[in-house]
């Protein structure tokens, strides 16, 4: 079997916080994103998807069920992500239209040139260094006439808080504490130079076209709202993402136990009060490969 890392610890455990009420509510929420990357890859009975960074296989498990002619390659730079997919894939009886392949988004090199009929990504650019590396090779292995449909967060949309604000909420009698929370996160991803970060859905389109996609179609959407989750152990033990600690561990790590608890004693009722904001952003992006038939 092999080891756990901190795609597989995140995607399988602390995006949610280990709750099994989080993770349906989860999956509820991102069934929506599935069903539109599906629906702009125009999969075709006989035809062959690509999954890059497949992850639990939210995409590419869709496809399966949704199109019994087509085949899927689930495709991961984690070991341990495309074990838990295979076994999912042999225990849905599945594997017989199914390859897996360990592989970063921009290096996929064990996919030959013009061999799949359809790429399709929900949240991987985000975690990718050379995004134009990435679309170059999506571009490569795809058919003429191949689509490219994908999901992608815009997360630098509403990255800068008002110093007085922390997930949408006041802070000002609890600023110090907060700066230092902020700060820490700061640290583990400059917005600068992290890759989750330094772009926007203007970068992006510009990266797509320099890739030699046509065809393209770009769908920006804002959600300004309220949070719907009011669980406090729920938001303070799920991670933000792969790479920052959960809530709980951020406190731990940066605060002083008085500090702690006099956040915990300030934020706390807001949340539990749903008065927090989320402030989000996020494209649905289709493409076609613009290399001619033979």
């Amino acid at each position: 079997m092999a080891p756990r890392d901190i795609w597989s610890e995140w995607l399988l455990e602390r995006r949610f916080g280990g709750d099994a009420v989080q993770l349906k509510r989860l999956i509820d929420q991102l069934a929506p994103i599935r069903d539109r990357v599906l629906a702009g890859a125009v999969l075709k009975d006989a035809e062959t998807l690509l999954d890059v960074g497949c992850g639990d296989g939210l995409i590419a498990f869709g496809a399966l069920h949704a199109h019994p002619g087509v085949n899927a390659v689930f495709s991961d730079i984690s070991a341990s992500l495309l074990e838990h997919a295979r076994q999912l894939a042999a225990d849905a009886q599945l594997l017989h239209r199914c390859q897996f392949i360990e592989a970063s988004a921009e290096n996929l090199s064990p996919i030959g040139d013009s061999s799949v009929d359809a790429v399709t990504t929900r949240s991987v650019l985000i975690y990718v260094d050379r995004k134009e590396a990435a679309l170059r090779e999506f571009h490569r292995v795809l058919k003429p006439g191949g689509r490219l449909s994908m999901f992608e967060p815009i997360n630098i949309f509403g990255y800068e808080q008002p110093e007085t604000s922390f997930w949408g909420l006041d802070v000002t009698p609890v600023i110090e504490a907060a700066n230092k929370l902020k700060a820490q996160t700061r640290s583990l991803q400059p917005p600068e130079s992290d890759p989750m970060l330094n772009f926007d859905e203007r970068d992006l389109l510009r990266m797509v076209q320099d890739a030699g996609f046509t065809e393209v179609e770009m769908d920006y959407e804002v959600r300004i709202t309220r949070w719907d989750e009011t669980e406090w152990s729920a938001v303070i033990n799920q991670a933000p993402n792969p790479k920052l600690p959960t809530w709980t561990e951020a406190m731990d790590q940066v605060l002083t136990p008085a500090e702690k608890d006099a956040f915990i004693a300030h934020v706390r009722p807001q949340v539990e009060q749903r008065q927090g904001i989320d402030r989000s952003a996020h494209v649905f992006l289709r493409a076609t490969s613009a290399k001619k038939m033979a």
